[in-house]
């Protein structure tokens, strides 16, 4: 079968900037069908929600599914499936149905595929159900379900104890979801597929995806299991590797800071088998917001397997900071390699009187989306009675920010000068005194949602 399935997933949608995660690379492969026939059952899901361009996507891939394996087992798309494969459809909504028996014939199976039309709940139990039962107990030939869904179960049993029972009797079970606007239980797809379920789990936010899906699986079935698997994998600037867990099966190395090669003699060659590879993750550069992790990814081995990775992003939240003031202007002086000493001009710098630059930081605590807010700072000195002296007034606006929840606003480099002149420790040791202040802050929100109470002026 080649390459059945190649994912790549992260352990959270959301890191902090310099914050760390894990990464995972996995594959299955299996035999060449054509000499370890295989009874495939499509199940595919035709509840309500699947209307209109999903079920036509799903029906495509379907039936591209089942023309790439009936050339595969045959060298010929001649209509029927060879080398004693079959495959059999089972759809669903509130219940199941068996839409054909394990045939060898395409055009009935197109047929079935063709004749799909969505209404109803999602009853994955009966799906799982009535696809067991399409099996010959005592047949030899290598037994896939591969079960497409687009939402969580709304009716019937437990699903996770018949996909147990199935796998129990040596079923190999590949799940695919389309997570769509409602979402999809991706816990649920992972404790029904066969493990590891990385190998066997893969979801699309996007029907249109759906022939590539099915046919890269399809493809993948009908090759021989991979020998001499070379996996690069370079992640993007804005991360760097920290470390590399041992893989399940063959080695690897960090190559750089953001690259690791991964090596597999052979996976797949007599038995279906999964492999994965677990890696940590560091954020180090500017980005922020949504970012891809993938740079690039590449594969090859000697079998000729085709195989793609998905390309997961991952939302990197770093606190607002607003810089009030900016730092001032550096000159740049280069001294050269033989040189013992330099004399340089840096411009005239006025200085009008000793004394020093006090800079605060300040963070305004949950500020909501969308609005501005108005920052005092009132600076005062303290003398040796604790009596204040005024020393400044800073405003701020601070601009708003844009995220979907009110969060925490730094505000940096509020700076006041203070000169020497000013002193009112009442020592004499000149810059060296011990000089004490008193901040204090008033944060206030510039925009508001007021609106005028509606009047209703009544005439006589």
């Amino acid at each position: 079968m080649g390459v059945t399935n190649s994912n790549k997933f992260l352990s959270t949608n959301t890191t902090e900037c310099n914050g760390t995660f894990q990464v995972t690379l996995s594959l299955t492969a299996a035999p060449n069908i054509t000499t370890n026939p295989t009874d495939i059952v499509l199940v595919l899901d035709r509840s309500r929600s699947m209307s209109g361009s999903p079920l036509a996507n799903l029906k495509n891939g379907a039936k591209k599914f089942i023309q790439i394996i009936d050339e595969a087992t045959d060298n010929a798309q001649d209509g029927q499936i060879g080398g004693g494969s079959r495959i059999g459809i089972v759809s669903f909504a509130s219940a199941a149905t068996q839409d054909t028996q394990l045939i060898t014939s395409v055009a009935d199976l197109d047929a079935a595929v063709n004749a799909l039309s969505a209404g109803g709940q999602t009853n994955h139990a009966d799906a799982f159900t009535k696809a067991l039962q399409l099996f010959d107990a005592s047949s030899t030939n290598d037994k896939v379900i591969v079960l497409f869904t687009d939402g969580n179960t709304t009716t019937g049993g437990n699903p996770a104890t018949v996909a147990a029972a199935a796998k129990a009797q040596g079923v190999i079970i590949y799940c695919i979801g389309l997570s769509g606007s409602n979402g999809i239980d991706e816990q649920a797809l992972e404790d029904w597929a066969s493990s590891p379920a990385a190998s066997y789990v893969v979801i699309t936010p996007d029907d249109t995806e759906l022939e590539d899906l099915f046919a890269d699986l399809a493809q993948n079935i009908s090759k021989p299991g991979a020998t001499d698997i070379v996996i690069r994998d370079t992640v993007s600037p804005c991360f760097q590797i920290l470390s590399v867990s041992n893989p399940t099966k063959g080695t690897t190395s960090i190559l750089d800071a953001t690259t690791l090669q991964w090596n597999i003699d052979k996976l797949g060659v007599t038995a279906s088998e999964g492999a994965s590879l677990t890696f940590t993750v560091q954020h180090v550069g500017p980005c922020t917001g949504t970012v891809e992790v993938n740079a690039d990814i590449s594969y090859s081995d000697n079998s000729g397997n085709i195989v793609t990775f998905p390309s997961p992003t991952i939302d990197v939240v770093c606190d607002n900071v607003v810089q009030i003031e900016p730092c001032p202007t550096p000159v740049s002086v280069t001294v050269g390699g033989c040189e013992d000493s330099i004399e340089y001009n840096a411009g005239e710098i006025i200085l009008e009187s000793l004394g020093r630059i006090l800079q605060l930081d300040v963070t305004l605590r949950r500020v909501c989306p969308n609005r501005r807010v108005a920052l005092a700072v009132i600076l005062t000195e303290l003398d040796s009675m604790d009596n204040e002296h005024k020393r400044g007034l800073k405003t701020v606006l601070v601009p708003a920010h844009a995220r979907s929840t009110c969060t925490d606003v730094t505000v940096r480099c509020i700076k006041f000068v203070l000169p020497e002149s000013l002193d009112a420790s009442g020592t004499t040791d000149g810059i060296c005194d011990q000089r004490r202040f008193r901040a204090r802050f008033i944060a206030n929100y510039v925009d508001y949602d007021y609106e005028c109470c509606n009047t209703v002026t009544c005439t006589t």
